[in-house]
């Protein structure tokens, strides 16, 4: 029944004061991504991301006196919660941005949420898809038709891929959201659920990048790319998925995953000042669809747009039966 409960009702201040701030530690990320992909190979960015943020939330869970939990079912979840969390989303995203701006990449990343109402829909009992939900998943989808554009419809072209590579990072996300709820279920700590998950996901990617990458045959990175990476781990995964867990455990995966809609913004200020990026006009035009979308499966603005509404009509009715006597 609490499931429900956090699922459906609104969220509270508090809440949405971690959601703003998850989406800005986010939104940094496609920044730190954007500048380390200039040196190196993506695998090792990831890699790297994953185990700095392991060993940083391994420090602290040390120092507030928290064990790891323990029994291969909790391990299992954590590297369940890791692959799809991470090591698939953010290999496809690091990739990506190899061909895309990170503008572009953060915009693609914002279909989390339309992804996420139907993973919801099929695969829980309270997260179901209402009328003003389907609505905005099509508001949505419309948007990135037309951030994408009809090179998509004409030919498969690199930049093509490396939007797909995006959106697919999106859907992993969207599973991710419904799978972490098991978490709350069995008692773990949101710290305890991140420092699981990016473990389980430096255990799954470190081979590959050794075998893929051969990192000792890559030159020594810039101070101004260690900086990144340094952003990217702390920042951006070790306290950025210590707010997700918390969010997820008390709001649900829904409520959640609107926090891709609010990264892009960030994403692409940080691309345009710092590394010199542009975006097209398409990209703000499904941008703007993808927010109508996102206000449609929300549900609250409809609402207060209603309820102002309701009491205009009843201050006029009022008025009006005054008059009529």
């Amino acid at each position: 029944m609490s499931a429900k409960i956090a699922a459906n009702r609104p969220m509270t201040p508090v809440e949405w004061g971690l959601l703003l701030t998850l989406s800005v530690l986010w939104g940094g990320s496609f920044f730190f991504v954007g500048v380390a992909v200039r040196e190196l190979p993506p695998l090792t960015i990831v890699v790297l991301r994953v185990a700095l943020a392991a060993l940083a939330l391994l420090l602290v869970l040390r120092v507030i006196g928290v064990r790891l939990p323990r029994g291969g079912k909790v391990w299992a979840a954590f590297f369940g919660m890791g692959m799809l969390n991470n090591a698939i989303p953010f290999s496809l995203i690091v990739w990506g941005q190899t061909h895309i701006a990170s503008g572009v990449a953060s915009i693609l990343n914002a279909t989390t949420p339309l992804f996420a109402v139907i993973v919801a829909h099929v695969l829980t009992a309270d997260e179901k898809m209402s009328g003003g939900r389907l609505f905005g998943v099509l508001v949505g989808l419309a948007g990135v038709a037309v951030m994408i554009g009809g090179t998509a419809l004409q030919a498969l072209g690199l930049n093509v891929a490396a939007q797909l590579a995006c959106l697919a990072a999106a859907l992993s996300y969207a599973f991710a959201g419904v799978y972490g709820r098991r978490f709350r279920a069995m008692g773990i700590a949101p710290m305890a659920t991140a420092t699981g998950q990016v473990m389980a996901s430096s255990l799954l990617l470190l081979p590959v990048m050794l075998a893929v990458d051969r990192p000792w045959t890559l030159a020594l990175p810039s101070a101004g790319t260690m900086a990144a990476l340094a952003g990217l781990a702390i920042l951006s995964t070790a306290v950025a998925y210590v707010l997700y867990f918390r969010i997820l455990a008390t709001a649900g995966a829904t409520n959640l995953l609107l926090v891709t809609f609010l990264i892009p913004a960030s994403a692409i200020l940080l691309g345009i000042l710092v590394l010199g990026e542009t975006l097209q006009p398409k990209h703000m035009a499904g941008l703007t669809l993808i927010a109508l979308g996102l206000a449609a499966i929300d549900g609250r603005p409809w609402r207060a747009v209603k309820r102002v509404a309701v009491r205009r009509a009843a201050v006029a009715g009022g008025g009006g039966a005054g008059n009529s006597h």
